[in-house]
Order: C-alpha cells, then structure tokens, then sequence
C-alpha cells in the first residue's frame, strides 16, 4: 500500500469510530433519560406513601396529647 491509501483507510477507521461513539453517546443518553422518569416516579410514590404513614402518625399524637392534657 502506498502512503495515500494509508491516509485514506485512517481516515475511513475515524469516520467509522466517530460515527460508532455518536451513535453509543446517543443511546446511553437516552437511556438515562429513561432511568431518570423511572427513578421520578418511584421517588413519588414512596413520598406518597411516606405521607401517608405521616398523617396517620399525626393523629395518633393528637390522640396521646389530648389524652395527656386534656385542658388543652
């Protein structure tokens, strides 16, 4: 092979591996925007839940403090 044709399977190799690194920087970008939504929701519903659990928690205190200071 001659220098030319050296350069041009360089370039060539380049192209390809750039197009290939695009392509793989595409993909996991969109799938971190996939993991992201997901974690967003699971986020929600455990706030949820949390608050749930909150509120009744605060009524039980209600509860015990009047029982404790019935003046109040």
């Amino acid at each position: 092979m001659n220098e030319p044709q050296v350069w041009t399977l360089i370039g060539v190799f380049a192209a390809g591996m750039s197009a290939v690194i695009g392509l793989t920087l595409r993909v996991v970008t969109a799938e971190i925007g996939k993991a992201s939504v997901a974690l967003g929701a699971q986020i929600e519903a455990l706030r949820g839940e949390m608050n749930a659990r909150f509120e009744h928690l605060d009524c039980d205190v209600q509860a015990l403090t009047n029982r404790v200071f019935p003046d109040r």
